[in-house]
């Protein structure tokens, strides 16, 4: 289980590695809420996850929507893995997800937006 965060110029990147639930929920709080308060828009990396429960689905969520609010950038990039995937949906949190994940598909592959 890990959360990184990596600041620069153009914003904050947090990478959820492994299971992110609700043991992790207040560090997972405390890094969304420090992202968004610096420059920049923030990005999520799921590449290493291997399971969100609801609750982290719902920080991701509630993240979003202050960025919005505030006028910020919120995105999900790279890969989302299957387990991931699954959760979501399970969770309701498909179409959020969807809009919020910089992924366009050119010629049957994956690029990133």
């Amino acid at each position: 289980m890990g959360i990184h965060i990596e600041k620069t110029d153009a914003g904050s990147l947090i990478a959820l590695r492994g299971a992110i639930d609700i043991a992790c929920a207040a560090e997972l709080k405390a890094v969304l809420l420090d992202a968004l308060n610096t420059e920049g828009g923030v990005r999520i990396s799921l590449d290493g996850a291997t399971y969100l429960d609801v609750t982290a689905i719902q920080l991701l969520w509630a993240a979003e929507q202050q960025a919005r609010r505030s006028g910020g950038t919120f995105r999900i990039e790279g890969h989302i893995p299957e387990a991931v995937s699954t959760g979501v949906a399970d969770a309701g949190f498909s179409s959020f997800f969807a809009s919020v994940h910089a992924v366009t598909v050119v010629g049957g592959q994956e690029c990133q937006a």
